[in-house]
């Protein structure tokens, strides 16, 4: 089961790599997003731990977070 698009989800992200891209554990597991997709934050600022919403969205090799914001707490 995936959100509908446009749909605003949180979660924590999970991992980050040195090469730009991360995951976030969602509501409905774990989910790809790349630093291009950061959205008022820059990549290199987030960390493992942090909570934050996106919407889902569809990549080349499936769903990806789109638009991620740190959530402000």
């Amino acid at each position: 089961m995936f959100l509908e698009s446009g749909e605003v989800s949180q979660g924590t992200i999970k991992k980050l790599t040195d090469k730009g891209f991360g995951f976030i554990q969602g509501e409905r597991g774990d989910i790809f997003f790349h630093l291009s997709s950061c959205d008022g934050c820059q990549f290199d600022d987030l960390r493992e731990g942090q909570l934050v919403e996106y919407t889902e969205g569809q990549g080349p090799k499936g769903p990806r977070a789109e638009n991620v914001r740190l959530v402000e707490g």
